[in-house]
């Protein structure tokens, strides 16, 4: 698949500035890879040579879908295809809003969209309920307090809206897309948000899906907590609401715990899969510490060579003058210190897979030397005439733009070919946040379980921090984040001042902020604060019925007036 006419450069080759773009997460049966999507304008999709994302299969019509963006809105529009387009696992009919976390699937190519703008998928019921979300997210900060998003599909046919509502308490907020009901419910953490979304998934129908979301478990933020509870949607069965710390996805690596939740990660370890059946060369891009080593360990986990060697080479750790002889070996004598012969790491991995991590930093000369070693499969150690046959896989890895690389002469397009018969873009973490809480539990454990400092665990707050960090440095910034924390916690709970001064934000000569330095509220000015609102709430909920409100949150009719007359609330009484 290619992109003409489109920046098809993975993000962790783009520059900062641009992180905030809107992009799609391309994966077909071959490989992965990120384009680029112009802030308002056209993406035409097909089989066709003049197509801005150009698919090569013959179940795709020549101009079959396009996308469009404009104003923040992105919709996508079948164009008649003969085999159709699907959105979410559903086909579409005309033109259909898209939001962050959507799958869109045409053949056997899937299309995941990520946009750090606001996209709305209805111009007023979305929009609003993005702002609900953002002014829940402000309030439940200040007055550390849950809430939970439900996202539920109720497949082929539109939810009735009057069922919906009546599932639901007044305060709580719903907003309708098509075949998907997006509902807000302050107050309430996962078991009891599970509890209310069981009921409107009852009310919507047998057959629909859903998944829940809570701050600040699973996001802190209003994209990651719509993505977290679209992607355990989508893992539901029918008749199912499943939690978004549930729905993650583990794969046992050898000794390797890898845990997924994303949707594009999830589908580019499908895709892993996939490729690790074939012998071909699989080369994985991603910024460092993003996960490519482990993209290279399932690769090889999961393929015939499974019984052979997994031999790694870090192309950046080594000088020129070694890498040679560590990549192909040396007879005795070959220089000073050659006192006895030694087998390259090519030879040690004969029967498995090498993993050549950073090769953007490997030498000219020694790249000319490797691509004739996969070429003819036989590699000559220094100091020694004789060829040596070798049953070699490879798995490259880089953080650098190999294509740019090419252009600018500092990397070999023939061996570029060679490496990349497969590619597999992994997305920084920044991009799949709602991984961050899911990592760090894990990281929790296992260095806890390292240290013998069994239960441990990570406060909300400690989340809260974790899941506004950008993480430069991927995952594995946080599992040192939280390996830092877990060594130096005195309590049985990590807080957020345990986290290491980077990831708080401080310079490393602050002290760090104790217990006694944190300022709080009375809690009584915070519970009557808190009772105003939903009073509020409750009013506009009713159309001002002060019997009704009070019914609604179960406070006694003479309390409610009260409380309304003490809090400067206007109201009018329509008793029936």
């Amino acid at each position: 698949m290619s992109a003409g006419g489109t920046d098809t450069r993975t993000l962790d080759h783009v520059p900062s500035e641009e992180a905030s773009a809107s992009f799609l997460i391309a994966i077909d049966h071959m490989s992965s890879r990120t384009i680029r999507m112009p802030p308002d304008g056209v993406l035409q999709i097909g089989r066709s040579r003049d197509a801005d994302v150009q698919i090569n299969s013959d179940a795709v019509s020549r101009n079959h879908a396009k996308i469009v963006i404009a104003g923040g809105r992105v919709q996508i529009e079948d164009l008649g295809s003969h085999n159709g387009t699907l959105l979410n696992g559903e086909r579409i009919a005309g033109t259909v809003d898209l939001t962050s976390g959507d799958v869109v699937a045409i053949a056997d190519t899937l299309l995941i969209l990520r946009t750090a703008a606001r996209v709305s998928a209805d111009a007023i019921d979305l929009d609003q309920m993005n702002r609900r979300i953002d002014q829940e997210i402000a309030r439940a900060t200040e007055y550390d307090r849950p809430f939970s998003v439900v996202v539920i599909r109720l497949p082929g046919s539109r939810p009735r809206a009057a069922s919906a509502l009546a599932a639901l308490r007044p305060m709580d907020v719903l907003c309708f897309q098509g075949t998907t009901v997006i509902a807000l419910l302050p107050e309430l953490d996962p078991h009891p948000g599970r509890e209310h979304g069981l009921a409107l998934l009852a009310a919507i129908g047998p057959d629909a899906q859903g998944g829940i979301a809570s701050y600040p478990a699973d996001g802190c933020d209003t994209g990651t907590l719509l993505a977290a509870a679209r992607s355990s949607m989508a893992m539901a069965r029918p008749g199912e609401l499943r939690i978004a710390s549930s729905a993650s996805i583990e794969h046992q690596l050898g000794n390797t715990r890898v845990v997924v939740a994303d949707a594009a990660m999830v589908k580019l370890y499908d895709l892993i899969r996939r490729l690790a059946r074939s012998d071909l060369t699989v080369l994985v891009t991603g910024e460092t510490g993003a996960g490519k080593e482990n993209a290279a360990v399932a690769v090889h986990t999961w393929s015939p060579r499974t019984e052979g060697p997994f031999v790694s080479l870090n192309c950046a750790a080594l000088p020129e003058s070694l890498a040679e002889s560590e990549l192909f070996g040396y007879e005795r004598g070959a220089f000073t210190e050659a006192k006895a012969p030694k087998p390259g790491l090519m030879e040690r991995a004969h029967g498995g897979t090498l993993f050549l991590d950073e090769v953007g930093d490997l030498s000219l000369g020694l790249q000319a030397k490797l691509l004739r070693a996969l070429e003819l499969k036989r590699i000559t150690r220094l100091g020694d005439v004789r060829e040596r046959e070798v049953d070699v896989r490879i798995v490259a890895a880089t953080n650098i733009d190999l294509d740019a690389a090419v252009a600018q002469g500092k990397f070999r397009q023939d061996l570029l070919f060679r490496i990349s018969a497969a590619t597999v873009a992994i997305p920084p973490l920044r991009h799949r946040r709602q991984e961050i809480p899911l990592l760090a539990r894990m990281f929790v454990q296992l260095e806890s379980q390292r240290l013998c400092r069994l239960g441990l665990e990570l406060s909300e707050s400690t989340l809260a921090e974790l899941a506004h960090y950008d993480f430069p440095g991927n995952v594995r910034e946080l599992k040192n984040a939280i390996d830092y924390a877990v060594a130096t916690t005195e309590g049985p709970t990590i807080q957020p001042w345990d986290l290491p001064a980077r990831v708080m934000g401080r310079k490393t000569d602050e002290i760090p902020v104790i217990r006694a330095e944190r300022k709080f509220r009375p809690i009584n000015d915070e519970l009557r604060e808190l009772e105003r609102r939903r009073i509020i709430e409750a009013l506009e909920a009713h159309d001002g019925v002060q019997t009704h409100a009070a019914a609604a949150i179960g406070m006694p009719l003479r309390t409610f007036t009260f409380r309304m007359r003490q809090y400067g609330i206007e109201g009018r009484e329509h008793r029936k």
